[in-house]
């Protein structure tokens, strides 16, 4: 049996990433990314499938057994709040419900399972609405959803990642999120792997006294987040490590550190070396950390498919 996918906002391709390490014969029938060099990246990692363009969700359609979906975070997160973030307002942040419109306009078949992946944000009070919406709308076309937040540490990532995910089943069944295989997280020296070459050193002032204990740290911002200097894990793999608040910084000697290197912000995603590689031949160092910073953990999938395709397992069965 091959597995159909569909990767809406699909980024650098996570959940098929999470299904070839698991194994599974999977098509994915098609994948739906606007941003180019993440395409490229994609086609590059999966060079033996055919070569995806760059396009938009709107006014497309197709049939796949799972339907994953990421719209953009800023699409509900508080800061893209002032893009407006309600049905139909023509910003990135009305994608959530093109995702809707094609699930509905399937007709009377539909995606047995639609994943969404999204920012705490959308379980803020001033987001909740929006979010709460999507839950109804889903429920309405006959799914019932489950919704878990899942931080990275939990599957084996020294990545203090916390991100929802809302599983829709047309079966009637709700996803056991207890059900999961969880990990324990791997020491970060796994990770740390990037050579001096690749090194960027944290020496620009405006970073610099924002890292605690450092002699020109200004106690009157200390309101802002400190740089982090990472010791056993990182915080959020983010689109830019040369900001702050980023991920974490590593200290190389006494009062001298570094940036993560993007390699490592993708091994702290879950991917291997060689799909970083294989990125690195079409993407620029800029273009790679974005790709990074806007994936989803591939163990977090890893768990979720299998967890999945053995519950559908045990449902044939029965």
């Amino acid at each position: 049996m091959t597995l159909q996918i569909l990767e809406l906002f699909g980024g650098i391709g996570s959940p098929r990433i999470a299904l070839r390490n698991l194994g599974i014969d999977v098509k994915s029938i098609d994948y739906v990314e606007i941003d180019k060099k993440a395409v490229d990246s994609y086609n590059a990692m999966f060079a033996s499938d055919m070569l995806h363009k760059t396009q938009s969700v709107v006014d497309w359609n197709l049939k796949p057994d799972i339907l994953i979906h990421g719209s953009p975070c800023q699409d509900i997160s508080i800061a893209g709040r002032k893009l407006g973030a309600d049905e139909g307002s023509g910003t990135r942040s009305s994608l959530m419900w093109e995702t809707l419109r094609i699930i509905e306009e399937f007709g009377e078949w539909k995606p047995k399972i639609v994943i969404w992946e999204n920012v705490k944000g959308v379980l803020h009070k001033q987001m909740k609405q929006n979010f709460e919406k999507y839950l109804y709308e889903m429920c309405r076309l006959g799914y019932t959803n489950s919704v878990e937040i899942l931080n990275a540490t939990e599957f084996g990532l020294p990545q203090y990642r916390d991100r929802v995910f809302t599983i829709s089943r047309l079966d009637g069944q709700r996803f056991n999120f207890d059900e999961l295989e969880r990990f324990e997280m791997r020491p970060i020296s796994e990770f740390l792997v990037s050579g001096p070459s690749e090194w960027h050193l944290v020496n620009q002032p405006s970073m610099t006294k924002h890292i605690l204990g450092h002699k020109d740290f200004d106690k009157n911002r200390k309101w802002k987040r400190n740089l982090h200097i990472i010791k056993d894990w990182c915080y959020t793999i983010s689109t830019r490590q040369d900001r702050n608040p980023n991920s974490g910084i590593v200290e190389i000697a006494p009062n001298e550190y570094r940036y993560l290197t993007a390699r490592e912000c993708w091994l702290l995603q879950g991917y291997d070396e060689a799909d970083y590689e294989a990125a690195a031949m079409v993407s620029s160092k800029t273009q790679l950390y974005r790709q990074a910073g806007n994936s989803i953990p591939v163990p977090i999938f890893e768990s979720i498919f299998k967890a999945l395709l053995e519950s559908e397992i045990k449902h044939d069965n029965s």
